[in-house]
């Protein structure tokens, strides 16, 4: 259960939205700056990211190449409108569908990617909780320890972005507004979601839960979202996607310390420099 704030350690100002969003750019920022300071570490976490984005790149080829089949068919209702009208419904239709696959693709590239490069990618976590001081005493897990837990978490996470998809794919169909509304909420809220997989490491490591990690962050909301959208924009471009990967992880490690250092987050009994405190 989350604490309230300690009342002798104050904490951190709290300060508008825009700031806040920006403070959550900057996280994906220093992440980039792990590129020169451990660069092989970084190309280590390029690799998975390479394997997974070559698939996904295939898919997303295909997805084009029959999308006007595919919008044809989910909108048999405009097939006796007059030409210019039947055309607008059907070109927003596929501006909708593009935008939905794009949340789907970055949250699943991201998923499996964090899956199939599990080990490289806790590497890159240590290395940043070491950098910082006082890194937690949980000892390494074996791979297939490592394996199962990144599934787990993966599927957990995959059902909210499910629902959000069919909510965005419903909105678009919205006249006028709806490819706008898909494009700002996607990102938001595939932010969010990101930034929930993307901080795992860190709180899996100090014996969080999901619900718990998800409170946390929701304190600190604006820059959890400003983190996530940021590195949503940038995994929408496949070859970017390769380099900001290991990016995010390191800079969802640096968010994950900050967020529990912070009295007014940090759940209780669990010291942000060490492993979880035994139950009372």
């Amino acid at each position: 259960m989350l604490p309230q704030p300690n009342p002798a350690q104050p904490a951190r100002s709290r300060r508008g939205l825009v700031a806040d969003l920006l403070a959550g750019v900057g996280y994906l920022g220093r992440g980039f700056g792990m590129w020169i300071t451990s660069p092989k570490l970084m190309l280590l976490g390029a690799i998975p990211a390479v394997v997974v984005g070559a698939v996904y790149l295939v898919g997303i080829v295909l997805l084009l190449v029959n999308l006007d089949t595919l919008v044809t068919w989910a909108t048999p209702f405009a097939d006796g409108w007059a030409e210019p009208v039947m055309l607008t419904t059907r070109v927003a239709a596929a501006l909708v569908f593009v935008l939905v696959a794009a949340l789907v693709v970055v949250y699943t590239f991201t998923a499996v990617t964090l899956v199939v490069g599990d080990p490289f990618y806790e590497r890159i976590w240590r290395a940043v909780e070491t950098n910082l001081g006082n890194p937690p005493t949980a000892p390494e897990r074996g791979f297939w320890r490592s394996l199962g837990r990144a599934i787990g978490d993966g599927l957990r996470l995959l059902l909210p972005a499910v629902g959000v998809g069919l909510l965005l794919l419903a909105s678009g169909f919205i006249p006028l507004v709806g490819p706008i509304l898909v494009a700002v909420f996607g990102a938001v809220l595939g932010g969010w979601l990101l930034a929930v997989e993307l901080t795992g490491f860190a709180f899996d490591a100090r014996g969080f839960t999901v619900r718990e990690r998800r409170r946390a962050l929701r304190v600190r909301r604006g820059v959890a979202v400003g983190f996530g959208a940021a590195a949503y924009l940038l995994f929408l471009l496949p070859f970017l996607a390769v380099v900001a990967m290991p990016s995010a992880v390191a800079g969802a490690a640096m968010l994950s310390r900050d967020t529990l250092e912070d009295p007014a987050t940090a759940p209780a009994g669990r010291p942000a420099d060490g492993p979880p405190a035994p139950p009372t």
